[in-house]
Order: structure tokens, then sequence, then C-alpha cells
């Protein structure tokens, strides 16, 4: 008869390691349910198709930037906004590639942010009953934007700095409460005490607002909702359980994000603020570069738009200035509100799980093609400058061939995206009747 063996020390410990985590398991589920819960969340179907990963480098670029965020916070002081930078970058030790890191981490956020709501757009993802996650993510691209601006003006130098004089003298333009207005904001004349208040906006009041926005939609609703569906019946669910096929495949996805991050900001510098010569001073002219994507399409239509001003009761209003800040506004407006436009348009009351060919729609689709175009073209101005620095028998001809460019674009920016939305529009009829007949 075979004598039993005396289990080893490993097995031994990993028996009452194994025993103690399913009696911590009980006792929590004893406590708080977590069982109920778990077992049918820990099963549902996540989507596989490669367009979800736009949403998710959007979340986790979002989970990098604060973890950056944080550490900059610790070395960055506003009163001495320029010399604090400048010491982060060459002084303190991984200074500049967590600066890098952040600032790759926004460039990738906001784009993420930008192509997943054109794939839900484009493949109308945000019809009944996905309205209320639409709604967030064009406020999540709203806050991004508005952020992203704040961040581009902290380190105070002369370049970062030009985007706040303009929003400065915006503000002023505004009849009768401008002065006041401006004097609140800014403290006094430009630039005032602005900065630390920049800082404070930018790493408490918009991050807290995104740090409420971001779960609701990424997290919350997605978990609640039944995901959209790119085949099959809206009764079919399709994909693969959260765990742990979703879960190793987020873990992928997020290692993936932080690698191509930290691999953009180990070999490409960002505003090498120590090649600066110093901080902001008023009356120097701005430097010749152009303005950061990230509030481009503001800057083009400034440049595009002729300095128009007209006086109503004695005061004067600068249309000039206005109208790209109403532009951008009811842009924002609509796309906010384009779930409920759609539906009162179309008369299409019913749920949706399943997307669309963008054929399928084809004015949905004409329409945001023509807008993409009208953007991209507000856009390029900011690509063109008059060189100030031309030799005198040049100069005449530089400031000629930038007129002749801004003249061009005036008249593109109304003719190419009507041309667009023309052509898109027969392209999506055609496509459509031949899927149909097919």
């Amino acid at each position: 008869m075979a004598t039993p063996t005396k289990p080893t020390r490993r097995e031994r410990l990993t028996a009452g390691s194994a025993r103690a985590a399913a009696g911590t398991a009980r006792q929590l589920d004893d406590r708080l349910g977590t069982g109920r819960w778990l077992r049918p969340n820990l099963r549902k179907l996540f989507p596989t198709h490669w367009s979800f990963l736009l949403g998710e480098f959007a979340l986790y670029s979002f989970v990098l930037l604060i973890l950056t965020g944080t550490f900059l916070t610790l070395f960055y002081k506003p009163e001495d906004a320029f010399a604090s930078v400048r010491e982060l970058s060459v002084d303190v030790r991984g200074g500049l590639l967590i600066r890098q890191m952040h600032h790759w981490a926004a460039t990738i956020f906001v784009l993420s942010i930008v192509a997943h709501m054109l794939r839900v757009f484009f493949t109308g993802a945000f019809r009944r009953p996905r309205e209320l996650t639409w709604m967030l993510g064009a406020l999540l691209f709203a806050l991004a934007l508005f952020e992203s601006f704040l961040g581009v003006t902290l380190p105070a130098n002369q370049l970062a700095m030009s985007g706040l004089r303009e929003v400065y003298g915006l503000i002023l333009s505004v009849p009768l409460i401008g002065t006041y207005l401006a004097a609140f904001l800014f403290d006094g004349g430009f630039p005032g005490e602005v900065i630390p208040r920049v800082f404070a906006a930018h790493v408490l009041l918009v991050p807290g607002i995104l740090l409420a926005v971001v779960p609701l939609h990424a997290l919350v609703l997605t978990w609640r909702q039944k995901h959209t569906e790119h085949r099959g019946r809206d009764s079919h669910v399709t994909g693969v359980p959260f765990f742990p096929a979703f879960s190793l495949k987020q873990g992928i996805t997020s290692l993936g994000t932080f690698t191509v991050i930290t691999a953009l900001a180990t070999f490409v510098i960002v505003n090498p603020i120590w090649s600066a010569r110093d901080a902001y001073l008023p009356g120097r002219p701005p430097p010749s570069a152009q303005p950061f994507w990230y509030y481009g399409v503001l800057e083009g239509m400034l440049r595009l738009l002729p300095p128009w001003e007209f006086t109503l009761g004695g005061f004067t209003f600068a249309a000039g200035l206005w109208i790209p800040a109403l532009v951008l506004g009811g842009f924002f407006g609509v796309l906010l509100l384009w779930p409920f436009v759609e539906r009162r348009v179309t008369g299409d009351h019913a749920v949706h799980h399943v997307v669309q060919r963008p054929s399928a729609a084809p004015v949905r689709t004409a329409l945001g093609v023509a807008v993409v175009v009208f953007f991209t073209v507000i856009w390029s101005a900011t690509w063109f400058t008059t060189d100030l620095d031309a030799p005198p028998p040049l100069l005449p001809v530089t400031q000629g061939l930038y007129l002749w460019i801004l003249y061009g674009l005036r008249v593109a920016v109304f003719v190419l995206p009507a041309l667009a939305f023309a052509v898109t529009l027969r392209l999506c009829r055609r496509r459509d009747r031949d899927v149909t007949s097919g």
C-alpha cells in the first residue's frame, strides 16, 4: 500500500491562499452581493470590430494625460511659469520626457475623439437609444479642445501668449461688458494675472468635468446599453465576453497606446522652450510660427474674414472677430443636438442597434463630408503667412502672393463644401442603388 506523501510547503501555501480567497469572496458576496453583479457583467459581450478601437485610444490617452499631468503639476509654478517650464524640461530628471508624453497624449486624445465621432456620425450609431452617449461625446470634444488650448498657453512664452492675446481682444470687443469681463478674467490689463487662473482651470476645473464625463460616456452608458452591430439582426449580439478575452484585448490596447505615445515623446521634440530667450514681453511681435491645430480653425477664420465693423447705437461691433466664435459655437450646438435634429427631419423614431452604411444615409453623409471640407479649408488658412523678413525687392511679391491665396481661400470656403456635398450625395445614391439592386 502506497504511503501518502506530505504536501510540500508550496502546495500548502497555494491551497491556503485559495481557501482564503474563496472565503473573502463569500464574505464580500454576503455583504455586498458582488457575485450577483459580477457573474452577468463578466460574461457581457463586447465588440471586436477595429472601429471600436478609436474610442479606446481616446480613453487610454486620457489616462496617460492624468498621470503625466499629475507629475508636471508637482514642478510647475504659475507665478514663474516660463522659468519653471524651462527648469522642468532641462533640470528635472525625466521632466522633458513626461512633458512631451503629456503633449502627445493630448494630441492622440483629441485626434481619437475626432475619428471616433466621425465613425459614429457616418454610421448612424448616435440614433436612439444612444442620444445621451452622443451628447456626452460632443461635450467631451468641446472640453478637450478647450483644455488643450489652456495647456498650450501654460509655458507663457511669446508663442503661448499669442493665443491668449487674441482671446483678450475678442472679449474686449463685446459691447458694454467687454472691458469688465476682460478685467475680471485677466485681473486687469493683458497679461495681468491670467496664467495662475489658466493653470487652475487646466488642472482643476476642466479635468474635474472630464473625470465625471469620460467614465459616464465610455464605461457606464456603454456597459448598460447594447453596443451597435455591424451585421445581424437587432436582437442578435456578437462579441467576446468581458473576462478574459476583452480584458486581455484592453490590456494590449492600453500598452500599445502608451508605447506609441512614449516613442513619439522620445524622438519628436515639442516646443523647445530652452531655446527661447525669455518669457512673454508685451509689445514684442509674435514668433513666425503657426498656431497649433487645436485652435487652427478659429485662427483660420480670423485670417480669412475682413476686418468688418459697424456702429449701432453708439457702439462699435467688430463682426470680423465675432463671426468665428459664432460659427464655432453654432457648430457645437448643432453637433450636440444632431440626433434630435435628424429624428425630426426624417421622422425615424425606431430603436437602432445595427449601424448603417454611409451610402444608406446619403444626405447625412454628404453633410458630414461638406463640414469636414469646410473646416479643412479654414484650417489651411493658417498654413500661409506673409514673409516680412524677405528682402525689400521680394517683399511686394510675397505680399501679393499671400493676398491671392487669401482671396482664393475665401472663395474656396463656399465653393468646395458645396461641391463636396453634391459629389458625395451623387456617389452615395449610386452606391445605395447598386447595393439594393444587387
